[in-house]
């Protein structure tokens, strides 16, 4: 017991030795590190981790349970004890919704869905899920979640999103795989070849299938299957009918971003490719619903692209970067102006020599040559570029742990999470310059 006692007091002790805040001396911006226990993390990209009220952040803990940090305070409240896997923040209450397994394995037992008042830390049951349906999204008005299956079957540890085997470190595999002149591949070269394998096997199996399931009864209601890994789901912020997923697998050999509605009328492919080698993903819906987002390479791992489609209008725009600061994740702000990206290290597809940073990006159109319009301009791709700042060093960052860049409902932060100091932690940057 001494020992243990012992342990957990030089636990606490690090944590306390890491810096707190500071100003960061090569871009001049404050960062303030949220978390206090070591092992907090912030929530994945597109999940949303603010509550209605904008006060507050939704994390994860090192023993999977849940916590929010006071934006405003800094303050920290232990709100569900892990393990548990946390799904969003409802766009309308603002209630915080999560799933715990009732026994055995992922895929092999039922699980139940719980929502938790972030004030009152009051639990309701909201579903039970039978064995084998994994739960990933939930609409504007929380009617409904949204989730995937296999027909007839369970998957292997190799199907889930973040490809099976992963450390708890990192939230994904860390890939390894050695290349046919016997060299160890990248992360990112071995990351694909993972994808493939899965892929081909998916693809020989049975049925995957989307379903979704009503809050209110438990209904549950098969939209849409096909013989493909589906993925990354997400509801429109703003749309309760509208769906986005994916098709998982190595971005080159499938079409990935789609577009369904909740009753499985309107299956829209958001992305053609033009050229061999041309990859899309990691999509996300714009705040108000009205756009989606995603990284383009044309082709992979040479020209950088931050794409968008406009869903009312089908208008395309597409924002130019540089090799350096493409991003693992990008994420754009509430009101649309601006825009963030997480980064990447030489292992990633960008191969970047300096791409270690947290960057803000604002976006610029390219004008028309002295005002004249192409007759047909309307009709055709939008093009700009992003003029990048960097906001935070990540030198020190080991970029298995996705960093996966949030805007503060405020728009004053950009919020990540990094293992830049040793241990992963929740971290904020403010956007403005220290003032000298």
């Amino acid at each position: 017991m001494r020992m243990l006692l012992i342990i957990a007091w030089c636990c606490v002790m690090a944590a306390a030795e890491l810096p707190k805040e500071w100003v960061d001396p090569e871009t001049g911006h404050r960062v303030i590190r949220l978390s206090r226990e070591d092992g907090t993390q912030s929530l994945y990209f597109h999940q949303n981790a603010y509550t209605t009220d904008s006060k507050k952040l939704i994390v994860t803990t090192a023993g999977g349970g849940i916590a929010t940090i006071d934006l405003a305070t800094r303050d920290i409240k232990s709100l569900v004890a892990g393990p548990v896997s946390v799904l969003v923040a409802g766009h309308k209450s603002g209630d915080v919704y999560y799933t715990k397994r009732l026994s055995g394995a992922r895929g092999s037992s039922e699980s139940i869905m719980y929502a938790a008042n972030v004030e009152t830390g009051v639990t309701r049951e909201v579903v039970k899920l039978p064995a084998g349906r994994n739960v990933g999204s939930l609409n504007a008005d929380e009617t409904l979640l949204l989730g995937t299956y296999v027909e007839g079957g369970t998957p292997s540890p190799a199907g889930n999103r973040r490809g099976g085997g992963a450390d708890s470190r990192f939230g994904q595999a860390n890939y390894e795989a050695v290349g046919l002149d016997g060299k160890p591949m990248t992360f990112a070269d071995a990351k694909d070849l993972r994808l493939h394998n899965t892929l081909v096997a998916t693809r020989a199996g049975a049925p995957r299938v989307l379903f979704t399931v009503n809050t209110k009864t438990g209904e549950l209601k098969d939209i849409f299957k096909e013989h493909e890994w589906l993925g990354h789901l997400q509801f429109s912020p703003t749309d309760p009918s509208l769906i986005m997923f994916c098709h998982e697998g190595t971005w080159h050999e499938v079409d990935r971003i789609w577009t369904i509605r909740t009753d499985g009328t309107n299956l829209k492919k958001m992305h053609t490719r033009t050229m061999n080698m041309e990859i899309a993903g990691h999509e996300f819906f714009s705040a108000d619903g009205k756009m989606i987002w995603y990284d383009l390479q044309t082709p992979r791992g040479q020209d950088f692209w931050l794409a968008g489609y406009n869903l009312a209008s089908g208008k395309r725009t597409w924002y130019h970067l540089q090799r350096n600061e493409w991003s693992v994740h990008f994420n754009v702000s509430p009101d649309g102006t601006m825009f963030a990206g997480d980064g990447g290290d030489s292992e990633m597809v960008a191969r970047a020599p300096d791409g270690k940073w947290i960057y803000l990006f604002r976006p610029e159109r390219v004008p028309d040559v002295a005002g004249v319009k192409a007759a047909n301009s309307d009709s055709l791709i939008d093009t700009g570029f992003f003029k990048a700042e960097r906001l935070v060093n990540l030198s020190k960052h080991d970029y298995r742990l996705e960093p996966n860049v949030t805007f503060s409902p405020d728009m004053k932060w950009i919020v990540f999470r990094s293992n830049m100091l040793g241990p992963a932690h929740v971290f904020a940057v403010e956007i403005a310059k220290v003032s000298k």
